[in-house]
């Protein structure tokens, strides 16, 4: 899986970046992440044929998006771990 991340400053006086992040998952895996972004509410698009797009405002949109492509490239052992460690902190 690659990430390629593109990002263009709207205001130099803004200090809020509009980024948009072109997501290269398999075909297979393509629908599960465009799902659950639509679920998180983060804006996002793909063509056919074309590579997921998301258009990452926050830096909790950006941790959200990085959680989602976790949970497809991330093994099983590490999944368990993190899931246990948020265990313990809650």
């Amino acid at each position: 899986m690659q990430i390629i991340i593109v990002a263009k400053k709207m205001n130099p006086a803004d200090p809020e970046l509009e980024v948009c992040d072109i997501v290269q998952v398999s075909w297979l895996d393509r629908w599960q992440v465009y799902q659950r972004l639509q679920e998180l509410e983060i804006p996002c698009w793909c063509g056919v044929d074309q590579p997921l797009r998301a258009k990452i405002s926050t830096a909790k949109q950006a941790a959200q998006l990085a959680s989602v492509l976790r949970q497809l490239s991330a093994p099983r052992r590490e999944l368990v771990q993190l899931l246990e460690c948020c265990w313990q902190i809650g």
